[in-house]
């Protein structure tokens, strides 16, 4: 079962400094339909102008990372962690006990894009980590690129949750299959580009809930880079 959710659905979120697209339910954009999937929280698509940025706030007990598309965003963080991630680059904190962090643009004259992701945790509490990788573009291509996991396999950032979050990129005769078993599910989302998934053409910032399914396999892509989340399987309507 793949159910498409085109990108004109999502939610909206708009200030002076952002403009921000809303996949699960957050801030301003609230629906019962649209609480999350599987153990995937917050999948929110920002774009923050020069010298705009997220004000320190806080976190516990919540897998929370940033996905840097383009430009640069500085990031600092009660852990004592402070740095600039660049386009490619996955900042992950394990929040626990709790932290508080802030996000900026830390550019002056270009806009820097990215997105905001929440996974639940299996567990609460606990000493609070940080992790930054950067993941090129070679790793990605034509294929999935391990990003997260439980046990940071094959170089990957680890999370606290049976989830696997991959990232690929797609052009032309370019195309790879991911196998899923009987007890997963998975969420895919169109970061730039087109694709087709299992036969279903999808563009930027389309995504798809998927269940049942035997293998995802992503072929005939234009310029397409996709985010892959891999989860534990639960019903449509129990996201």
């Amino acid at each position: 079962m793949l159910e498409l959710r085109k990108s004109q659905d999502r939610g909206t979120g708009r200030q002076d400094w952002l403009e921000a697209r809303f996949t699960f339910s957050f801030g301003p954009y609230q629906d019962p339909k649209q609480n999350g999937f599987s153990d995937l929280k917050l999948l929110n698509d920002d774009r923050v102008a020069p010298g705009g940025g997220f004000a320190t706030h806080s976190h516990q007990d919540m897998e929370v990372f940033s996905y840097v598309l383009a430009g640069a965003l500085e990031h600092k963080d009660s852990m004592g962690e402070g740095s600039v991630v660049r386009a490619g680059e996955v900042i992950a904190m394990s929040t626990g006990s709790g932290i508080t962090h802030s996000e900026y643009n830390h550019s002056k004259s270009e806009r820097v894009h990215f997105f905001q992701i929440w996974i639940a945790p299996d567990r609460h509490g606990g000493e609070p980590r940080y992790q930054q990788k950067h993941f090129a573009d070679v790793e990605k291509r034509g294929h999935l690129r391990l990003l997260l996991s439980p046990d940071g396999t094959d170089g990957s950032l680890a999370i606290y949750q049976d989830a696997r979050v991959y990232a690929g990129l797609f052009d032309g005769k370019e195309n790879f299959g991911l196998a899923q078993g009987a007890d997963r599910c998975a969420y895919v989302h169109v970061v730039r580009g087109s694709v087709f998934l299992n036969d279903i053409y999808l563009t930027e910032g389309d995504g798809v809930r998927v269940c049942n399914e035997r293998r995802l396999v992503f072929d005939k892509g234009r310029d397409a880079e996709v985010l892959v989340f891999d989860l534990r399987a639960v019903e449509l309507n129990e996201s």
